[in-house]
């Protein structure tokens, strides 16, 4: 997997390890492309793996003195969507966000992470590009430099990014009073699923007129793109109906799709002009607020990673607290959380399943927040605090959650059954009384193929009520 792992604690400490950096070398913050990348043997044997999670000072979400966003390397998506700030002021990327896969990778995954795999069916760049945001690259050699996204993409998975640099930070101009943005995503299914395709429209309306505006397209060519037709024409229309459907209609001719496994060329060119002309709509109508809830689960507590407490990790040995107990390990570390806890502690309550973060069967809380944790480096749990589905019930006496699964009968396998439990149980930490959306929403990261949902759902409503049986 890696030769070498490092855990910087400053950026100083990052640029100085990304001096001598070549291709050889990856930066991992989430890790939720790279690791599934890493697994599949995509790098071969990495000789450096930087670990930026414990930085200092790189997981805000600001504004400046000059009104401009700034979103730091380490913010997650699900940082975003605890964010006040970016949902009044950059609409479009909240709406993107909460598309983004499940709690659990949300997460992990960082905005920026999302940035520069330059995937063109990513959920977070075309809401960006709509807002013509900048990212501002960092190189102890070349100094600091700031790259509109709408040039950093050179091809496929293909960036203007050096080997040696850091991607600092996100800056982005917030939206005017006069402009409103609606992000859409079709995909194969509602949650865990890469894009079919995404767009964002974000028009400046004065008076029903538009003065400006800026449609994205994503997964319908080599990088994200504009569509050029249909800004030109949206500039001094008055919105309606008809206007939307034109503008839709130009928008697809401006596609380039591909054939793949999720879609082929003629249906995505053809969902491209209904996604823009709904993205409109929306905008015509009114309805942007009704796209995401007003305090969507995130299956977290609090923002950012904890820092290190003391000195820099030696590369040998793991200090850790799993289930309310110390540990420390000693060896090899080239694998996964899921592994050291499995392997090297033998709590196997966790369980391994897709290994790519689709399943949940693995989730674990990693410093209070629920994540996959066949995602998470194992070296990652060096002081950080985790608890397992055996820590749910230390004392013996059965979580709540736990408990109404049992009266429920929400088991059939039980494979999935911890991933599902510790999903529950950390969304009533979050919500002591979530509505049946929201406890949807809290397990969506979580996949039962023996049977349906129902009794898993009702498990979970019993243990918020605290009624111990059946409805």
């Amino acid at each position: 997997m890696w030769n070498n792992y490092h855990l910087p604690e400053t950026i100083e400490q990052v640029l100085e390890l990304l001096r001598s950096a070549s291709s050889n070398t990856k930066i991992i913050a989430g890790g939720t492309d790279l690791m599934v990348e890493i697994r599949d043997g995509k790098w071969g044997q990495l000789e450096d793996v930087i670990d930026i999670t414990r930085v200092g000072g790189l997981d805000a979400i600001y504004q400046d003195v000059d009104g401009m966003l700034h979103i730091q390397a380490n913010v997650t998506h699900n940082d975003v969507l605890r964010s006040e700030l970016l949902r009044e002021l950059a609409y479009p990327l909240y709406q993107a966000c909460y598309r983004v896969s499940s709690p659990q990778l949300r997460n992990r995954a960082t905005v920026v992470g999302n940035l520069i795999t330059a995937s063109p069916a990513n959920d977070s760049i075309p809401a960006l590009m709509a807002m013509d945001a900048s990212l501002e690259l960092v190189s102890a050699e070349r100094g600091e430099r700031q790259v509109r996204l709408n040039e950093f993409y050179t091809g496929l998975r293909q960036t203007v990014k050096q080997p040696d640099e850091l991607v600092r930070e996100i800056v982005v101009k917030p939206l005017k009073d006069s402009q409103r943005g609606s992000f859409i995503k079709q995909a194969l299914r509602k949650t865990q699923a890469i894009a079919t395709l995404n767009c964002c429209v974000v028009l400046d309306l004065y008076d029903g007129v538009i003065v400006d505006a800026a449609v994205t397209m994503g997964s319908v060519a080599p990088t994200v793109i504009h569509s050029a037709g249909a800004e030109e024409f949206l500039r001094g229309k008055r919105l309606n109906a008809d206007v939307a459907k034109s503008a839709s209609e130009l928008a697809a001719r401006d596609t380039k799709p591909i054939t793949d496994f999720r879609g082929g060329a003629d249906y995505r060119q053809y969902m491209m002009q209904v996604i823009i002309e709904d993205a409109l709509l929306e905008i015509l109508e009114e309805k942007l607020e009704q796209k995401v809830p007003k305090n969507p689960v995130t299956l977290s507590q609090g923002a950012g990673w904890q820092p290190v407490p003391e000195g820099k990790w030696d590369q040998e040995h793991i200090e850790t607290t799993i289930n309310g107990q110390a540990y420390m390990f000693g060896g090899d570390f080239r694998y996964t959380l899921l592994n050291l806890v499995r392997e090297r502690v033998g709590y196997t309550g966790s369980k391994p399943g897709c290994e790519e973060g689709e399943c949940g069967a693995c989730t674990m809380y990693l410093d209070g927040k629920a994540v996959v944790s066949c995602l998470v480096p194992a070296p990652r749990a060096h002081m950080a605090k985790i608890t397992t589905i055996e820590g749910l019930a230390p004392t013996g006496e059965l979580h709540p959650v736990q408990r109404e699964f049992i009266n429920h009968g929400a088991v059939q396998c039980g494979y999935c059954t911890p991933g599902f439990i510790m999903a529950g149980a950390k969304l009533l930490e979050e919500k002591a009384q979530p509505t049946v959306d929201e406890i949807k929403d809290g397990i969506s990261g979580n996949l039962c193929r023996c049977t349906g949902y129902y009794k898993i759902v009702q498990a979970i409503e019993a243990a918020c009520r605290g009624d111990g049986g059946e409805q």
